[in-house]
C-alpha cells in the first residue's frame, strides 16, 4: 500500500545513523585512548626521553579503534540504496541491522578506548619505574584492543545480514 511505501522511505535514516554511530564512537575511543595515552608519554618524556618510543604502543592500538569504525561505517553506508526501479528497496530489517552493526562496533570501540587510555597512562609512568611492567601492559592492551575488534567482527556480521 501507499502508507507502507512511505513508511519504508524512513528506512535509510536508520541505517545512515549506523554508519555514522560506528564513526563516531570508535573515534571517540580513539581519541581519548590517545590523549590519555598521551598525557602518560609526556608525564614519562620529562623524566626519561629515551623511553618515549618504546611507550607509544598505546597511542597506535588506540588509533586502530578509528579504523575499525571507519571499516563498519563504509560497508554500510555502501549497502545503502534506498530505491531501486522507482521503488524501496532498504526496509526495516536491513536498516535495524546496520543500526545494530554500528553501535556494535562504536560502542566497544568507546569502551576498549577508554580502557587504552587509562592503562596506557598509568602503566607508561609506572614502566618507566620499573621496566618489567612493559609486557604486562601490553599484553593489557592487547586484552583491551580485543574489545573493539569484537564489535568489529559483530558489526560486519551484522551488516552482511542483508
Amino acid at each position: 500500500t501507499t502508507m507502507a511505501v512511505e513508511l519504508e522511505l524512513d528506512a535509510p535514516f536508520w541505517g545512515f545513523m549506523g554508519a555514522a554511530f560506528a564513526l563516531i564512537f570508535s573515534n571517540l575511543g580513539a581519541a581519548y585512548g590517545t590523549g590519555k595515552s598521551g598525557i602518560g608519554i609526556a608525564s614519562l618524556g620529562v623524566s626519561e626521553p629515551d623511553k618515549i618510543m618504546k611507550s607509544i604502543v598505546p597511542v597506535v592500538m588506540a588509533g586502530v579503534l578509528g579504523i575499525y569504525g571507519l571499516i563498519i561505517a563504509v560497508i554500510i553506508a555502501n549497502n545503502i540504496d534506498a530505491v531501486q526501479k522507482g521503488a524501496p528497496s532498504y526496509n526495516f530489517f536491513k536498516a535495524f541491522a546496520h543500526l545494530g552493526g554500528g553501535l556494535a562496533c562504536g560502542l566497544s570501540g568507546l569502551a576498549a578506548g577508554m580502557a587504552i587510555g587509562i592503562v596506557g597512562d598509568t602503566l607508561t609512568r609506572a614502566s618507566a619505574k620499573e621496566p618489567k611492567l612493559f609486557v604486562g601492559m601490553v599484553l593489557i592492551l592487547i586484552f583491551a584492543e580485543a574489545l573493539g575488534l569484537y564489535g568489529l567482527i559483530v558489526g560486519l556480521i551484522l551488516a552482511s545480514k542483508v
